[in-house]
């Protein structure tokens, strides 16, 4: 059992059939209606295409502490100084009454992170925006076709970026929505070795016999700032062919979702609200990292992204920090998966 997105058998079909990329765009028109849209390699290279939009260079942004480190040569790079918002442990957003006691003369945007999915109360977070001049990025890495009231978040902010292995079994890919049109030019798709390995893994049983691959993947990750480039048109296929039956699959997501979390709060865990993916503290008198290494033995292979806070000084950051694990959440799991999962938990041999 594996965190990122999967196929449930060996099939070849979501990357050989067609595909129209017009027709993709005409799905998406149904979440982002009176928005503009461009895909590029990953969801990092959207946000930098957002900055560029945006004419963010040399300013400041306000972003989350509880962030990853791969924002870090992005902000180098175009010269903005981030400025860390603290989070609230019930959510894993930030602090909202926070914002505009950090605001100063400088800056110019705020980065809105809908962490694991759960959305932002972007009503509060606009007013505050258009008091003092600020554009508005959402993250919605884990939050595509999740609502925020009527309206599916990425249409609140002046752009939004998604990144497409967050939440379809992809080698990669992201994209870009945006309410003005988007005048750039952005480089070929470049394959490289950590998508053959990315690729490998999308099969859960590949994935099994690939976990050594995973030192490999991270020594070849990309950690430096690198050109935005287009999608690769494997990994549109696969999202175009998603949103056929994007409702049924939702549906069926948020209920194991709910499920999944009321038995891990019945054991102590704190757990994320969000629905996209199944993220929770752990209890005090329990050693996150040593739940890690005893599930991976039983083949639950779980998450702790973000260990390391990129600003460790705020208390709910570090404390996050400390204590989150992911859990894998395929959407072809049952609720015999969900509670074979917290049997390994509960289970006192490793």
């Amino acid at each position: 059992m594996f965190v990122h997105p999967q196929f449930k058998i060996f099939s070849l079909k979501p990357f050989l059939r067609g595909f129209s990329e017009i027709e993709l765009r005409n799905k998406l028109a149904k979440f982002f209606p009176r928005c503009y849209i461009v895909f590029t390699d990953s969801g990092r290279s959207a946000f930098q295409v957002a900055i560029e939009e945006l004419g963010l260079k040399n300013s400041e942004m306000l972003v989350p502490a509880y962030l990853c480190d791969i924002f870090l040569p992005i902000f180098e790079h175009y010269h903005i100084g981030p400025i860390y918002l603290d989070i609230d442990l019930k959510n894993f957003n930030i602090q909202i009454p926070e914002i505009e006691k950090r605001i100063t003369p400088e800056t110019k945007s705020i980065l809105i992170s809908h962490t694991y999915g759960f959305p932002n109360d972007m009503d509060k977070i606009s007013e505050i925006a258009k008091k003092h001049n600020l554009k508005i990025i959402e993250d919605c890495a884990h939050s595509f076709g999740i609502k925020n009231q009527s309206k599916y978040l990425g249409n609140s902010g002046d752009a939004a970026f998604f990144s497409l292995s967050k939440f379809i079994p992809s080698i990669n890919g992201g994209f870009l929505v945006s309410r003005n049109p988007i005048d750039i030019n952005l480089g070929e798709y470049k394959f490289r070795l950590t998508n053959l390995i990315k690729f490998v893994r999308l099969f859960p049983y590949l994935a099994k016999f690939s976990e050594k691959l995973r030192k490999e993947e991270k020594t070849l990750a990309i950690k430096d700032y690198s050109e935005p480039r287009k999608a690769s048109k494997i990994s549109l296929k696969i999202f175009n062919r998603y949103l056929d039956n994007f409702g049924e699959q939702a549906q069926k997501r948020i209920k194991l979702a709910r499920y999944f979390q009321e038995k891990l709060n019945k054991i102590g865990f704190q757990t994320s609200p969000g629905i996209t993916h199944i993220s929770a503290l752990v209890p005090q008198n329990m050693n996150r990292d040593e739940l890690f290494n005893k599930l991976r033995k039983k083949h639950i292979f779980c998450s702790h992204i973000w260990h390391k806070p990129i600003y460790p000084n705020l208390s709910n950051t570090a404390e996050a920090a400390k204590r989150i694990i992911n859990f894998p959440l395929q959407n072809w799991f049952t609720e015999k998966d969900i509670d074979k999962i917290i049997t390994g938990i509960l289970s006192k041999k490793d």
